[in-house]
């Protein structure tokens, strides 16, 4: 009985909570207690082919970003020229056609401006190179007006020759050249691939709209076909404001070129314009080179000028006139098109840039059809006018106003005071009187 007794007690000190652990079930065997569950390799299974598959999809599109950008640029490029596409095709011609003449057309105009801008710069850098010897003079024969030197071109090109800095420029300069020649054929490469795309985009509009619609309900199909439409408009909208900017910017630069008698002027306008408003981020700075470049060659005090009125302008057109257009045209505050531009140049660079108010002129236009808007109540706090209770000033006014009338309150009861002692004093006296 005693050991009994100590065998109980041992097991009621070995359980932690004071109870006894369950027994096992009949059968039960160390083995079963290790086996593996049944869903743990599938489970396991699963999340490897996860991994995977996440590991795989971020490859290819790290891979393939360079083909999304161009295929995004290619679409709204075919959104830019699908109301002239959509006129030519409703008068009776094929849209494929129709657009083959579009292209055609904008390929000749471009070609046309860029062969008559490369010969004017040709001539020019010719005329520059011809005319560096005279402007070498004029720079030697001021230095040695104005520090007392006695330098010589001879001496400077000699001394330019044999210079080590000449030599490291030289042999950069050579291997830059095939660097940028790899970058050129790259870029003529992207420009046909977007070409291509942008042409078939356009040509097979109605069939890719077709084509996405036939998987959508019927009420996802009309916002889609009402989504596209909004795209198109806002693009266009866009691609005028950037137009009319252009023309804008061409007729002030061709103003002051024209005055400083700077060759080439309305050619060198119309690079500034288009430069400057079609390439973003560095396009002010491209469309400002050149003329000033070639108002060097007539005076060097004339490419100062150049500059000057560049940089004034830019301002003028960041913070007043494109503003201004950019929100009448793409319906956007200027405040959101600057953040748009912001946006996307961070995201996608220079592509990011161009396309960036467009996209964001069709979201908030496809958007603002869902949101759901209410009458505003006519309070005089919605135009920013505060009342004039809350104004520091006005509480400080009161507040010494008040303090004013507790004075003024205080020396006319203290005044009335003695009267009314003088009062119930005649009015005891005479109440004493004797009949």
């Amino acid at each position: 009985m005693a050991s009994t007794d100590e065998t109980g007690q041992l097991g009621q000190q070995a359980s932690p909570f004071g109870a006894t652990p369950p027994a096992p079930p009949a059968g039960y065997t160390a083995g079963q207690s290790a086996r593996m569950p049944r869903w743990l390799p599938r489970a396991m299974m699963l999340a490897l082919a996860l991994v995977g598959l996440f590991q795989l999809g971020s490859w290819a599109f790290h891979e393939l970003t360079g083909l999304l950008i161009n295929i995004l640029i290619a679409f709204f490029a075919a959104l830019a020229i699908e109301p002239a596409v959509s006129r030519m095709s409703s008068r009776g011609m094929r849209r494929g056609l129709a657009t083959f003449l579009v292209f055609i057309g904008l390929l000749i105009a471009i070609a046309g401006f860029v062969t008559l801008l490369g010969s004017m710069l040709a001539g020019q850098i010719i005329k520059i190179v011809e005319d560096f010897p005279n402007y070498l003079d004029s720079v030697i024969s001021w230095i040695n007006a104005h520090f007392n030197t006695d330098l010589k071109r001879v001496d400077v090109q000699e001394g330019l020759l044999r210079s080590d800095w000449l030599r490291s420029y030289v042999q950069n300069s050579a291997t830059g050249v095939l660097d940028l020649s790899g970058q050129v054929l790259g870029g003529l490469f992207q420009l046909l691939m977007i070409t291509l795309f942008a042409f078939y985009f356009a040509a097979d509009g109605p069939r890719l709209r077709r084509a996405l619609c036939s998987v959508l309900p019927p009420a996802r199909q009309t916002e889609v076909l009402r989504a596209w439409e909004i795209a198109v408009d806002k693009t266009g909208g866009y691609l005028y404001s950037r137009g009319l900017m252009a023309l804008i910017s061409g007729v002030a630069h061709y103003v002051l070129l024209e005055f400083l008698s700077v060759p080439y002027a309305p050619v060198l306008a119309v690079w500034v314009g288009l430069v400057s408003q079609f390439i973003p981020t560095i396009g002010t700075y491209l469309a400002g080179a050149l003329p000033m470049l070639i108002a060097f060659t007539v005076d060097p005090w004339y490419a100062l000028w150049v500059l000057v009125f560049v940089v004034l302008y830019q301002q003028f057109e960041n913070y007043v006139l494109q503003p201004k257009l950019t929100a009448k045209t793409v319906d956007i505050h200027p405040a959101v098109a600057f953040g748009s531009v912001i946006a996307g140049t961070a995201l996608l660079g220079a592509v990011g840039a161009l396309i960036a108010i467009p996209a964001v002129a069709t979201l908030q236009a496809f958007l603002g059809a869902y949101v759901k808007r209410y009458d505003v109540t006519d309070d005089p706090r919605v135009q920013g006018h505060r009342s004039r209770g809350t104004s520091i000033l006005t509480r400080l006014r009161s507040l010494l106003e008040g303090r004013r009338g507790a004075d003024t309150e205080d020396s006319a009861h203290s005044a009335e005071a003695p009267e009314s002692e003088s009062g119930s004093g005649r009015a005891s006296g005479e109440g004493s009187t004797p009949a």
